[in-house]
């Protein structure tokens, strides 16, 4: 006689559908021939997969590809989300290092430039505020992108 989950596997193979395992005490013995180098492998991982045996680890492995092969979702997610997780969130952490040192590098220049321009030029208070208000508006208005030809084109119209 076949188990429910069995059944339901094979029922609904053609809608790519695999059940739940229904609880613990149903599991059924059979015998298993590995590959030693396989089974080092597993006696390695299973406790990084925080499983409490190798039995739970080859489980887990044979629900993940019984997933894979029935291309179902929410099988195999739930094995993929967690590395997916982990994968993204270092790539997003690189990025913002780097995006972190490179606005750092452009400040220090722009910080370079404006005290340049400050010991060059003489600007008044108020011509300085005027400035001011006019850049927070234009940067608004063209979000963010400043095009430098534009600038001196305004400039010179001034």
């Amino acid at each position: 006689m076949q188990s429910d989950t069995i059944k339901n596997t094979k029922e609904k193979a053609g809608v790519t559908e695999v059940s739940a395992v229904v609880s613990e005490d149903k599991k059924q013995r059979f015998g298993l021939k590995i590959f030693p180098e396989t089974m080092e492998i597993v006696d390695t991982l299973f406790e990084h997969d925080n499983c409490k045996s190798r039995s739970e680890f080859i489980e887990k492995a044979v629900r993940f590809y019984c997933g894979y092969l029935l291309n179902k979702e929410h099988t195999a997610t739930e094995f993929i989300a967690p590395q997916l997780a982990e994968i993204t969130e270092g790539i997003v952490k690189g990025s913002e290092q780097k995006l972190s040192r490179a606005m750092f590098k452009m400040a220090v220049e722009l910080g370079a430039i404006t005290h340049m321009l400050a010991a060059l030029n003489n600007i008044e208070d108020e011509t300085l505020f005027k400035l001011r208000q006019m850049c927070t508006d234009e940067v608004k208005r063209i979000n963010g992108v400043i095009n430098f030809e534009k600038a001196v084109r305004y400039q010179r119209e001034e």
